[in-house]
């Protein structure tokens, strides 16, 4: 019996003392991951901020691009005819959204979102615009009836406000 207490004496202070380091240096490896996965974090959106902002510059860029008044600007073709002038212009915002395509990847969703309906309703208005007029309009009718319906809507105004302030975030 007294060796079963002396056996005790010896190791219940040991037990003791391996879970108090066991609990101790758990808390430091948790504490040591904790600030592995923090410094890893700050890493990658060193490298990625930069991208991400690239990203919003380029929607931004294509919104402006798009948007009805420098559209028009940049396709203007006197004289053309008004379907052919429309197939131009919707021609153009698809080539220009395809280009940025990739842009969506470092976007919220709900920006790329605003972006994708901009440019479909500034399509469906070039659409209602070329449906009102006859076909031996000019490109200069589609042009008009295009900026007359399009201060109304401004759709791709808002998506760019949207974009900015989403952008702003990140600053």
């Amino acid at each position: 019996m007294e060796t079963f207490l002396k056996t005790i004496q010896f190791t219940l202070p040991a037990i003791v003392v391996f879970i108090t380091a066991w609990m101790i240096l758990k808390e430091f490896f948790k504490k040591e991951n904790e600030n592995r996965r923090f410094t890893l974090l700050q890493e990658k959106q060193k490298l990625s901020f930069p991208v991400r902002l690239q990203a919003y510059e380029r929607i931004v860029l294509f919104l402006e691009r798009i948007s009805p008044g420098n559209l028009i600007m940049r396709v203007n073709k006197p004289n053309l005819p008004v379907k052919k002038f429309q197939q131009l212009l919707i021609h153009t915002i698809r080539e220009e959204y395809d280009h940025n395509l990739s842009q969506q990847l470092y976007v919220s969703p709900e920006a790329w979102d605003k972006v994708k309906n901009a440019k479909e309703e500034l399509i469906q208005q070039i659409n209602i615009s070329a449906g009102k007029l006859d076909e031996k309009a000019s490109s200069t009718d589609l042009s008009k009836a295009i900026l007359e319906l399009s201060i109304a809507k401004l759709s791709t105004r808002k998506a760019l406000d949207f974009i900015k302030a989403e952008a702003r975030k990140f600053l």
